[in-house]
C-alpha cells in the first residue's frame, strides 16, 4: 500500500493544518531539527530554541492523538543536518512512496522542493491553509491596478471577512485610525506584568542543546519565555487582550528606553509557527471592542497588522519572487555597521534597540522601521545585508514577512511598490517619539558639529544622495524645497558632517566583497 510521509517545517505547528486534515491513516509525520536551518543565516538563539522547544512539543501533541510520528532531533547520530535529504532519508527508513509538505515559508526552500518533483520519490506541495488568503488571491486583486497599496487590499480583506464591518460600512465609520496611534509615552507609565512560562524538562533539554551548538550566534538565551505550546501561546493572547490591548493603539508608535515590550502583543512569533491561528487573534481583538474592554483605533490598529499588513506582505512576497529579493532601487551598497553585532555606538536609540534584540530576539515595530532600519537606510546600507540580519536576530522572522518588510517599507528598495515614500527621518523624530535622546551624548536639535546628532546630517545627506530618484515623488516634493531653501553653505557643511560619520562607520565588507566577519556575532 503506498504510504506518503508528510513533512512539517518548525513553522506549521498546526493540528488542523490540510497537509494533516488529509493524511491517510498509515501516513508517516517528519519533523526534522537540522543544523542547516539554523545556520544558513545565524539565528538568534531564543529562536532556534523556540522553534524546536515547539516542533518537540507539538510532536508529543501529534503522538497523543494517535498520528506516526518520526523526529530527528539535532544530535541524532544518522540526521543528515540539512531539511530536504533529511525527509528523504525519513522516508526511505519508512518504504514511504510519496513526501507530502505544506507550502514552506521561503523561496528557497519552495524551489528546491520544486526541483525534487521528478526526483524518484515524488514531492506534493499543499496550500498553506492557515492564512485568510492565497497568493492567488492576491494575483487576482493585484490585476490591473497601477499601485498595490496596502490599504486597498486591507478593505477589501475587511469586507471578505466580515471583522470590524457593520453591514457593508466600517465599524465607526472609518477604516482605519491610523491617526489617532502616535502618542509619545506619559513621563510616569505602569505596564501590567507579563506571563511566565515554566519550562518543563523537554524546554530544558532544548536550550541547553541550542546552548551548546548555536551559543555563539548573536543573542543570548537567558531570560527566554517565548510561548513553545498551544497553552502558553494562548495564555500570551488573552494577556494581550485584557491587559494591553486597551493601550495599543496610542502608544503603538512609542519607544521606551528601558521598556522593550510596552503594550504590544508579542504574538506574531506564536502566528508565524502555528501556535495560534490569525482568525483567533483577530476575532478575539474584535470582541474586546464589541464587549467595550477596548477602543477602536486600538483595535481597528491591531487587527490591520494582521488582517492587513500580515497577509499584504505575504501575497507580494509570492507573486514577486525570486526578483523581488534583488531589488535595490536606490544602489544602496554599504556593508552591515558592525555595531548591529554588538550594540557599541554612542547613538542611544541604536544602542538600545540593538540591545534590546540580543537579549530578546524582539524589538517592536516602530525599532525595526524607525531606528535599526531608518539608519541602514540613511547610511545606504546594502538590501541583502539588512535583510539578512532582520531573518536572523528576530524571533519572528520568516523570509516571507520579513523580506517585503525589510527590503520594501524599510530600505525603499522595491522602487515604491509597497510604500508611496521611504520611511526616513531626523533625530527630531527619536526625539518627539522616544526617551532615547535626553540620555544620548548627541544633541536632535543640532544637525553639525561635534555633539550633533548624527541621524540629522545623514538624513539631508540621503535626501541629496537620492534626489534624482526620489525629488519628484509627490510626498517628498516639500521636504526637498526645505532643502532647496537651505544656503549653499549650510548644504555643504551638512554634507561634509555625514561623509566624515560614513567615513569613519566601520561596517561588514559589502555583499558579494568578502567574508561578513560577524557572521556568527559575538555579542555582549
Amino acid at each position: 500500500m503506498p504510504r506518503p510521509l508528510i513533512l512539517l517545517a518548525g513553522d506549521q505547528l498546526t493540528a488542523d493544518l490540510g497537509v494533516l486534515s488529509q493524511a491517510p491513516s498509515d501516513a508517516v509525520i517528519a519533523l526534522c531539527e537540522v543544523a542547516g536551518e539554523g545556520r544558513y543565516v545565524p539565528h538568534h538563539p531564543q529562536k532556534i530554541a523556540l522553534i524546536f522547544a515547539a516542533m518537540r512539543h507539538f510532536a508529543a501533541r501529534l503522538r497523543k492523538q494517535g498520528y506516526r510520528v518520526h523526529y530527528s532531533a539535532l544530535d541524532d547520530p544518522d540526521n543528515t543536518q540539512a531539511l530536504i535529504p533529511e525527509a528523504e532519508r525519513i522516508a526511505g527508513l519508512y518504504q514511504c512512496d510519496e513526501i507530502r509538505v505544506t507550502r514552506p515559508g521561503e523561496w528557497r526552500l519552495w524551489e528546491a522542493m520544486q526541483q525534487r518533483s521528478t526526483a524518484p520519490l515524488s514531492w506534493t506541495v499543499f496550500e498553506d491553509d492557515r492564512f485568510f488568503s492565497t497568493p492567488e488571491d492576491f494575483t487576482d486583486w493585484a490585476a490591473g491596478r497601477q499601485s498595490l497599496r496596502m490599504e486597498y487590499f486591507y478593505r477589501m480583506m475587511r469586507k471578505r471577512t466580515g471583522l470590524l464591518m457593520e453591514g457593508a460600512e466600517p465599524a465607526g465609520g472609518k477604516w482605519n485610525y491610523d491617526a489617532d496611534n502616535r502618542e509619545p509615552l506619559p513621563d510616569r507609565l505602569d505596564l501590567p506584568s507579563s506571563p511566565e512560562h515554566r519550562h518543563d524538562a523537554m524546554t530544558q533539554e532544548v536550550l541547553s542543546l541550542v546552548e551548546t551548538h548555536f551559543g555563539e550566534h548573536f543573542g543570548r538565551l537567558e531570560g527566554f519565555q517565548w510561548p513553545v505550546t498551544r497553552h502558553q501561546a494562548l495564555t500570551d493572547l488573552r494577556h494581550f487582550i485584557d491587559k494591553l490591548l486597551p493601550d495599543f493603539g496610542r502608544y503603538q508608535d512609542a519607544i521606551s528606553d528601558d521598556q522593550p515590550f510596552l503594550f504590544h502583543s508579542r504574538l506574531s512569533a506564536s502566528l508565524n509557527i502555528g501556535l495560534l491561528s490569525p482568525r483567533e487573534v483577530c476575532e478575539s481583538a474584535e470582541a474586546a471592542y464589541y464587549q467595550g474592554t477596548a477602543p477602536l483605533n486600538a483595535v481597528e490598529g491591531f487587527i490591520r497588522q494582521i488582517l492587513g499588513w500580515r497577509e499584504y506582505v505575504r501575497g507580494l512576497y509570492w507573486t514577486r519572487m525570486p526578483a523581488y529579493k534583488q531589488g535595490n532601487t536606490l544602489h544602496a551598497e554599504r556593508g552591515l555597521p558592525d555595531f548591529y553585532w554588538t550594540g557599541d555606538t554612542d547613538m542611544r536609540c541604536l544602542s538600545r534597540a540593538i540591545r534590546m534584540t540580543h537579549d530578546n530576539a524582539y524589538a517592536h515595530h516602530i525599532q525595526r522601521l524607525m531606528v535599526t532600519g531608518n539608519f541602514a537606510l540613511l547610511c545606504g546600507v546594502a538590501p541583502s545585508a539588512l535583510c539578512d540580519w532582520y531573518l536572523a536576530v528576530y524571533a519572528d522572522a520568516c523570509e516571507w514577512v520579513e523580506l517585503p518588510n525589510t527590503l520594501g517599507m524599510v530600505l525603499h528598495a522595491d522602487g515604491g511598490l509597497m510604500g508611496s515614500k521611504p520611511y526616513c527621518a531626523s533625530g527630531k523624530y527619536i526625539n518627539r517619539m522616544s526617551d532615547h535622546c535626553a540620555q544620548c551624548r548627541y544633541d536632535p536639535r543640532q544637525t553639525v558639529g561635534e555633539d550633533a546628532c548624527p541621524l540629522n546630517s545623514l538624513y539631508w545627506h540621503f535626501l541629496e544622495r537620492n534626489r534624482d530618484a526620489l525629488a519628484d515623488n509627490h510626498r517628498m516634493k516639500p521636504i526637498y524645497g526645505n532643502l532647496a531653501r537651505m544656503s549653499a553653505d549650510r548644504r555643504a557643511a551638512i554634507r561634509d558632517q555625514a561623509e566624515r560619520f560614513l567615513e569613519h562607520l566601520t561596517t561588514e565588507p559589502a555583499y558579494g566583497q568578502g567574508e561578513h566577519r560577524h557572521a556568527y556575532g559575538p555579542a555582549s
